[in-house]
């Protein structure tokens, strides 16, 4: 397992605290220190506000030796209303071309491409399908599913197509602890776990814990993927990259 980062703080308020959505210069300024010191994975989606259009001008500010070190997630299925602001769902393939030819055309190559916003009913989308495999034909390394629901994560377990599955796992939440255990006996199947802190609730809320324990429990399921931690802050990903690496499983 790895620590991988989740930039939707770069690109919209988000998370317990809020707060304020970074520069540009900021932003990239995070992303580079992430490169820096060892991050390698990168999670975004289009609905993450400006993360996308942010992460590509990270990406091709690199040398293309270093360029073929990252990973890069991204989703399709919530797209993002500039002129409001907002996040809106649309699971029909017109949508979700669109979405992966902008994602395509800001990032370049795509390793994980997770349906979002998912459900049953989204899943058993004809749409949703023919999505999935046009960005295999596209280049897509894996097409997956980032789920909220018990009755999505059991369908893409049982689903042959999806190799990846993004999902929240902390010890204040640990209703998927079963499913990760489940995807890590399929060797196809990458593992993404996000909210590893409860969106901070957990470090800042009224029974805090240290960083090295949230990390602990999620590490304790032992699967193969990435622990994602979402900060726009270099020294909170200071912490988290030293707390990550200093849990033994």
């Amino acid at each position: 397992m790895t620590l991988g980062l989740g930039i939707i703080g770069i690109g919209k308020r988000w998370g317990h605290a809020g707060g304020e959505v970074p520069s540009e210069p900021d932003a990239l300024e995070l992303l580079e220190f992430a490169w820096e010191i060892g991050i390698r994975y990168f999670d975004s989606a289009p609905s993450y506000g400006v993360a996308e259009e942010r992460l590509g001008k990270f990406l091709r500010s690199l040398t293309a030796d270093q360029r073929a070190e990252i990973q890069i997630a991204t989703k399709f299925g919530e797209h993002w209303d500039a002129a409001r602001e907002e996040p809106f769902v649309d699971h029909s393939f017109p949508a979700l071309r669109r979405s992966l030819e902008a994602s395509l055309l800001q990032l370049g190559r795509i390793d994980f491409l997770q349906l979002h916003k998912t459900s049953p009913e989204a899943l058993r989308s004809e749409d949703v399908a023919r999505a999935w495999e046009l960005a295999g034909q596209c280049g897509v390394g894996r097409i997956g599913a980032s789920v909220s629901d018990l009755e999505s994560a059991e369908m893409v377990l049982a689903d042959s197509r999806p190799r990846c599955i993004q999902l929240p796992l902390n010890a204040a939440n640990p209703k998927f602890s079963h499913i990760v255990r489940r995807a890590a006996n399929r060797d196809d199947l990458w593992v993404a776990t996000n909210r590893p802190f409860a969106m901070g609730a957990m470090l800042y809320g009224e029974h805090p814990v240290s960083h090295a324990d949230a990390f602990r429990f999620v590490l304790s399921h032992r699967f193969n993927g990435v622990v994602l931690t979402g900060t726009k802050s270099k020294q909170h990903l200071r912490e988290n990259w030293d707390a990550f690496h200093s849990v033994t499983i």
